[in-house]
């Protein structure tokens, strides 16, 4: 897991430059949820990446830290968000003040914790009454084109289809859950990029990712005359108060 969280390390620019942001809607979600407004509020984004989520957080007036273990994203995030501070770590081991926080967020990042470190470090930074906020940005597979690509992937990797190693922590009370649809017109090169971005693609190697992604554009250009694909997500999220 420690070697394939790396992986993004290399394609920083890449990922900051093609993975989907976020919709207002999850932050207005995450607000009513953790029963607070994200303006004033101390926030650890953490597994912050190139900082998508972070940025989002601090344009909602959130006193956020980004928490981010990897060179490469760190570096990008810095170059990209100066007025943000980015502190070397993960949910591991969250190099974060007692009582500190008044949400924690985890976007897209959880599941490269290891739950019996993460949950009582998170237990730890944050204040009595705050929030644990995790959510995933997942293509919508009730969209006939997306479905038929997810099962092209599945089979590409022989892996399981699903998001089953995306589990919720116990040991930290009940979570509220929301699901937010949301999507976003790009060019077809850019949403080829945006999967190439992805752990899988950059464990795979160049000329494997080269070839597959060759096929694929062949497949989607007919779909997509215009050369604009309309990538539809739900985004899950999932709210527990300390």
């Amino acid at each position: 897991m420690t070697t394939r969280a790396r992986s993004f390390d290399a394609a920083a620019a890449s990922y900051a430059a093609h993975r989907p942001g976020y919709p207002p809607a999850l932050f207005d979600a995450v607000e009513e949820l953790a029963g607070r407004p994200l303006a004033g509020a101390r926030v650890a984004d953490v597994g912050a990446g190139t900082g998508i989520a972070t940025a989002l957080l601090h344009e909602r007036g959130a006193e956020v830290v980004a928490v981010e273990p990897g060179d490469g994203m760190a570096a990008q995030l810095r170059r990209a968000h100066p007025a943000i501070p980015v502190v070397r770590g993960d949910g591991d081991r969250l190099p974060l003040a007692t009582g500190a926080f008044d949400l924690l967020t985890y976007a897209q990042a959880w599941h490269w914790t290891d739950p019996a470190r993460s949950v009582p470090e998170a237990r730890r930074v944050l204040r009595p009454g705050g929030a644990l906020a995790i959510w995933w940005n997942d293509a919508d597979l009730t969209v006939p084109w997306i479905a038929e690509q997810e099962e092209r992937l599945a089979d590409f990797f022989g892996a399981a289809k699903g998001n089953g190693f995306r589990t919720l922590p116990r040991g930290l009370g009940g979570f509220t859950s929301r699901s937010v649809r949301w999507s976003r017109r790009i060019p077809l090169e850019a949403h080829l990029a945006n999967l190439a971005s992805h752990s899988a693609f950059l464990m795979l190697g160049e000329a494997g990712t080269r070839a597959y992604f060759a096929a694929e554009r062949e497949l989607l250009a007919p779909l997509f005359p215009d050369g604009t694909v309309e990538e539809s997500y739900v985004v899950s999220l999932h709210v527990t108060r300390v």
